[in-house]
């Protein structure tokens, strides 16, 4: 039995398949989650709703961990081929008490993962992956005799509870991209559903993934949907990671529109509907919604939070918001739009009211938002064992230089965030953000200059110095 440790991760589990775990480690994680459930409902058969992703080897793992829950008396509920905001979406339809997805989101091929939760509209917390790892690690089993059935046709009353709430008068031509990944046999029908023309682009289903890595932060999917969109003549591009819970936008010139900002779109437009409310975004994100009169002059609140699906789902859930926002495309739609998790189509879905409200281009509306300079998300490696460390170090420094009046590119640092990793300010309101990634072995750098290219880049620069001193991070995925 294999099983390495580090995949019990922040708010999800993930491995590389056979390498860091095997089919009997995945039956014991089952066997671990079905007691956590069991202990967490107090039922001696609570019902577990369980999907997969279209990876190679995702159904039989899906198998060795129904097996692993059957064991411990869970009455399992298999939807088959899923998105992961479908399985969320079935805990309510289905009145079930807790769930499980068998995914690697947009992970390279070879990894396997879980996302998993108890109370509806939510994935496990810190505490919970803490508790599951612990119970799963010393095999603190509970056993008991559950079943398994399967639920057929459920993609349908999902499809269709989106479709029916959104139709739309306006023709939107779309280009739907899925790199191939499950989103492809869901996104194009419902985004037809709802009333648009659709482009389909890479939505046939081959899980060797061969073009790129179905993940919207990608920029060679990006490049690939905005060529889609200009030699179309289309509206909008969305791209959809491999679970189809995050979205990318592409506007109608066919270029990229990083997801924090359509998210501040999406907030203005609600905003006016909906004075009074309040927004979670991740410290990722555009320092925009800060200044924004918009959001403003509606008496909107926003609150930056940390990054990860997980934690912004729960902080969103916390504060009665209505709508929570990352810039990695993950959007969270609380009562009356939607249930509190992340739906990447429904999250184009408010993209498309948007463009039938405002009844302008895309591009037309994104230049009414004050022009920033954004770098990618970009990823360097670190040692999942070394890289809290590092981070909480580079805190420390960051902090040191603030206290010295140390300038970056001729500006002071006037305000640190270090509610997740280390997000730190300057006089003009450009800032950098250095965490540690929640899901791979691997730092996160982000900066953003609402003053010019050049500063966004310095800062950069300054923080890849920091890094570099450490000794301890490596390659970039992506660098600027």
């Amino acid at each position: 039995m294999k099983i390495n440790p580090n995949g019990f991760r922040e708010y999800d589990a993930r491995w590389v398949f056979e390498k860091e775990i095997d089919l009997e480690g995945i039956t014991d994680l089952g066997k671990g989650l079905g007691t956590q459930i069991t202990n967490h409902t107090k039922k001696n058969n609570p019902r577990v709703t369980v999907g997969h992703d279209y990876r190679s080897y995702s159904e039989k793992i899906k198998k060795a961990l129904i097996d692993g829950l059957i064991s411990t008396g869970c009455y399992v509920e298999d939807l088959g081929l899923s998105l992961s905001p479908m399985v969320y979406f079935a805990q309510f339809s289905l009145n079930s008490d807790a769930v499980a997805m068998v995914t690697a989101s947009h992970n390279e091929n070879g990894w396997t993962g879980v996302k998993m939760g108890v109370k509806k509209g939510l994935t496990h917390a810190p505490d919970e992956m803490s508790e599951l790892k612990d119970i799963t690690l010393k095999k603190k089993f509970k056993s008991g005799k559950g079943t398994v059935k399967k639920i057929k046709n459920f993609k349908n009353i999902y499809m269709q509870d989106l479709i029916k709430k959104n139709k739309i008068n306006k023709k939107i031509k779309a280009v739907v991209a899925c790199g191939n990944g499950t989103a492809g046999v869901f996104a194009p029908d419902i985004l037809r559903g709802i009333g648009c023309e659709v482009i389909e682009l890479d939505c046939k289903l081959d899980w060797s993934f061969p073009k790129y890595n179905p993940n919207p932060e990608d920029l060679e999917m990006l490049h690939a949907i905005s060529e889609a969109v200009k030699q179309n003549n289309a509206d909008i591009g969305f791209g959809f990671d491999g679970d189809g819970d995050r979205c990318g936008v592409i506007d109608n010139k066919g270029i990229e529109i990083f997801s924090d900002k359509i998210g501040l779109l999406i907030a203005r437009n609600l905003s006016k509907k909906y004075k009074n409310s309040k927004f979670v975004v991740d410290v990722k994100s555009t320092g925009l919604f800060l200044e924004d009169e918009v959001l403003s002059n509606n008496n909107c609140k926003t609150i930056y939070w940390k990054t990860g699906h997980s934690h912004i789902k729960r902080k969103v859930n916390i504060e009665k918001a209505l709508a929570g926002f990352e810039k990695s495309g993950h959007f969270f739609f609380n009562k009356p739009l939607g249930y509190g998790y992340d739906d990447g189509i429904n999250s184009a879905i408010q993209v498309c009211h948007l463009l039938e409200n405002q009844n302008k281009k895309m591009s037309d509306i994104i230049n009414t938002l004050p022009v920033t300079y954004q770098t990618p998300t970009m990823a360097p490696y670190c040692k999942d064992e070394e890289k809290y460390e590092v981070v909480n170090n580079l805190i420390k420094q960051v902090e040191q230089l603030k206290k010295d009046n140390t300038k970056i590119d001729g500006q002071l640092i006037t305000n640190i965030l270090t509610v997740n990793g280390v997000r730190f300010s300057l006089e003009d309101g450009s800032w950098g953000l250095i965490r540690a990634s929640s899901n791979k072995p691997s730092l996160v750098v982000v900066t953003e200059s609402p003053t010019s290219d050049s500063r966004k880049k310095s800062i950069f620069k300054f923080i890849d110095r920091l890094l570099q001193q450490t000794g301890k991070v490596g390659e970039y995925d992506q660098k600027i």
